[in-house]
C-alpha cells in the first residue's frame, strides 16, 4: 500500500470515527458513546450507572456488548473463550494492524513465550532495584516545586518520574533520553487511536524516531550487552524473541510502563486533595497509607477505563448469547464502582477493606505484568508529596485527557498553601 493509500485510510478512519460517535452520542443519547466525547468526560461514572440501569449486559449503538457489572467484567476478562481485541469504538480500523502485532493483541503460545521473556524483570523482587532512582528522580523533580510554590503535578513529576524509570528499564544513554522521552509522550497520547491528521503525523514521526533510537540501541546490546531490560531480550531471551518482535514489544513496554503510572499518580493525588480528610490522613502517616490511598484510586477512578474482548466461540453470559467474533467491552471504571461488590462505592475511602479485588489491572493472562513498578513509582510519589508539601492544595482549573479508555489529566495545577497565622 503506498503513503498516499495509507493516508487516505487513516483520514477515513478518523473521521468515520468521530462521526459515528457524535452520532450515538448526541443524537442517539447512547451512555458508551458519549463516555468517548467531551461534554460528558470529566464524570463518566454517571453514564456508567445509567449502562447498569439497563441491565447486566446491553448493547451499545456499535453494536459491541457492554457491561459494569463488576462479576462479568472479571469473568469476561479471564475467559479464555475470549481474544484480546480492542473494541471498534475504542481504537479505530486503521491502528488495528499494529494492535495486532503488539504484545497485547497476542494470544498463547505466542504470548506466553513472550511474556515469559520479560516476567523476571517485572516481579516485585526486580523492580526493587528501582527503589532508589525513584526516591533520587522525586526528590529532584519536587525541589523547584518547594521553591516556587506552585506546579503542574502532570509536567513537574507525573510524566517525567517514570519516564526516567523507563529510560533506566531499557539503559537509554543519557544523550538520547530527551529524544525518547519527547516521542514516548506522542506515542502515549495516542494509546486509544489518532484523533486528528495533525496528531498521526506527529505519531509518525515518532514511531520513526523511537525504532531508529531503539534498532540503534539494539544493535549496540548485541556487542556489549548491560544490565537493563534490552540487553537480557537480545541475549538472554534471544531464542524467545524473534526479530519481528522486538520493537513492537519495546514501544508496548514503553507506552504501557508510563501511561499507567503517569495517570495513577495524578487520578491519587486528584482524588486525595478533593478529599481533604483523606489527604489530611495520608498526611499523618505517609508511610503507612499511601500504599492504601492508590489502592483506592485504582478502585474509584483507575486509569484504565475499558478493555474490549472478542468472542472466540458462541457463549452465553448472564443469559445472553454472544455470537463468535462479537465484541464484549468490559468496562473497568464502571465495574469497580459495581454496588454489588463495593459498599457505597461513589465514596473515596482509603481505610476500605473490600472483599472484592478492583480491576484495574486487567484479568487473566493479560494481567498487567508491569503492576509492581507503577505502585512503587506511585506510591513513593504520593508518599514523598505528603511527607514534603503537606498543604498541598488544587489551583486552578485542572485539564482532561480526551481519551475514553484511559482516564487522567493533561493539566493538574497545584500550590502550596502558607501555613496558618500563629495566635499572638
Amino acid at each position: 500500500m503506498s503513503t498516499f493509500d495509507t493516508f487516505l485510510r487513516l483520514t477515513r478512519g478518523v473521521y468515520r470515527r468521530r462521526l459515528s460517535l457524535a452520532a450515538n452520542g448526541y443524537l442517539h443519547a447512547d451512555p458508551d458513546a458519549r463516555l468517548h466525547l467531551p461534554a460528558w468526560r470529566e464524570d463518566p461514572y454517571a453514564l456508567y450507572d445509567q449502562l447498569r440501569h439497563r441491565g447486566r449486559l446491553s448493547r451499545s449503538r456499535s453494536g459491541a456488548w457492554v457491561t459494569v457489572d463488576h462479576e462479568i467484567c472479571r469473568e469476561v476478562l479471564r475467559d479464555r473463550r475470549f481474544g484480546a481485541r480492542p473494541d471498534r469504538l475504542t481504537v479505530d480500523e486503521s491502528l488495528s494492524d499494529d494492535f495486532e502485532t503488539s504484545f497485547l493483541g497476542m494470544e498463547p503460545p505466542d504470548h506466553t513465550r513472550l511474556r515469559g521473556a520479560i516476567r523476571s524483570d517485572f516481579d516485585p523482587r526486580a523492580v526493587g532495584r528501582y527503589r532508589d532512582l525513584v526516591e533520587r528522580t522525586v526528590d529532584e523533580l519536587l525541589r523547584p516545586a518547594e521553591r516556587n510554590r506552585r506546579f503542574d503535578l502532570m509536567a513537574g513529576l507525573a510524566r517525567p518520574l517514570p519516564l526516567a524509570v523507563m529510560s533506566a528499564v531499557f539503559g537509554i544513554p543519557d544523550d538520547q533520553r530527551a529524544g525518547f522521552h519527547r516521542s514516548a509522550a506522542v506515542l502515549g497520547g495516542a494509546i486509544d487511536g489518532v484523533r486528528t491528521m495533525t496528531q498521526a503525523a506527529r505519531l509518525r514521526a515518532a514511531t520513526l524516531t523511537l525504532d531508529r533510537l531503539f534498532d540503534d540501541l539494539i544493535a549496540r546490546r548485541r556487542r556489549d550487552p548491560g544490565d537493563d531490560l534490552l540487553s537480557r531480550l537480545v541475549t538472554d531471551a534471544a531464542g524467545e524473541v524473534g526479530a519481528d518482535e522486538l520493537l513492537p514489544l519495546c514501544t508496548l513496554l514503553l507506552v504501557a510502563g508510563f501511561e499507567t503510572t503517569t495517570n495513577l499518580i495524578g487520578n491519587t493525588v486528584h482524588a486525595l486533595l478533593r478529599h481533604p480528610e483523606q489527604w489530611a490522613a495520608v498526611v499523618a502517616a505517609p508511610g503507612d497509607r499511601a500504599a492504601a490511598a492508590l489502592e483506592e484510586t485504582l478502585r474509584y477512578d483507575p486509569p484504565v477505563q475499558r478493555a474490549g474482548r472478542e468472542a472466540r466461540q458462541d457463549i452465553e453470559i448472564a443469559g445472553r448469547p454472544i455470537r463468535a467474533g462479537e465484541f464484549v467491552v468490559a468496562l473497568i471504571g464502571g465495574a469497580n464502582r459495581d454496588p454489588a461488590a463495593f459498599p457505597d462505592p461513589d465514596r473515596f475511602d482509603l481505610f476500605r477493606s473490600p472483599a472484592t479485588a478492583h480491576l484495574a489491572f486487567g484479568g487473566g493472562i493479560h494481567y498487567c505484568i508491569g503492576h509492581p513498578l507503577a505502585r512503587l513509582e506511585a506510591t513513593i510519589a504520593v508518599r514523598t508529596l505528603a511527607e514534603r508539601l503537606p498543604r498541598l492544595r488544587i489551583d486552578g482549573r485542572t485539564a482532561r485527557r480526551s481519551s475514553g479508555m484511559i482516564r487522567g489529566f493533561t493539566r493538574l495545577p497545584l500550590r502550596i498553601a502558607a501555613p496558618p497565622a500563629s495566635s499572638p
